[in-house]
């Protein structure tokens, strides 16, 4: 188990600094290592035993193994990388995304996760970038 745990880690490393185009919806970080660990288990096992998973030494090996690096988990480390990225920028433009509809649904909300929740709330009334800018990030 504690393997699996150690595989799921640098699986999730390696995906964090992989580059690569993928498929429009965001997953979580759990999500990933689930993902990663079933799809690039056996080249992680097989390119890159014994390495530590610090200072991004799965991704290296794995960058440096491309050519050996199964499609199946090459295409996934893209679409996982690209997935996180997604979210990441969600969460970084919510603010400035969404600041008009903040101040006309959520005026006088006070504290952030409050004004999320307002936002949530009145879905049906948020702008449509808003919206979908809440669902990237994963908060919805």
């Amino acid at each position: 188990m504690r393997t699996g745990c150690r595989l799921a880690g640098a699986a999730a490393i390696a995906a964090i600094a992989w580059t690569g185009a993928a498929r429009a919806d965001t997953i979580s970080y759990a999500d990933a290592i689930t993902v990663l660990a079933k799809d690039c288990g056996a080249d992680i096992r097989k390119l890159c035993k014994g390495l530590n998973l610090g200072n991004n030494r799965i991704a290296d090996c794995l960058a440096q193994n491309a050519a050996k690096v199964s499609p199946t988990c090459t295409s996934t480390l893209a679409s996982v990388s690209a997935s996180i990225q997604k979210r990441e920028q969600a969460q970084a433009s919510y603010g400035k995304v969404c600041a008009g509809d903040m101040a006309r649904r959520c005026n006088g909300v006070v504290g952030d996760g409050y004004i999320l929740a307002c936002l949530i709330k009145t879905a049906k009334y948020v702008s449509a970038r808003c919206n979908q800018t809440i669902s990237d990030a994963g908060w919805r």
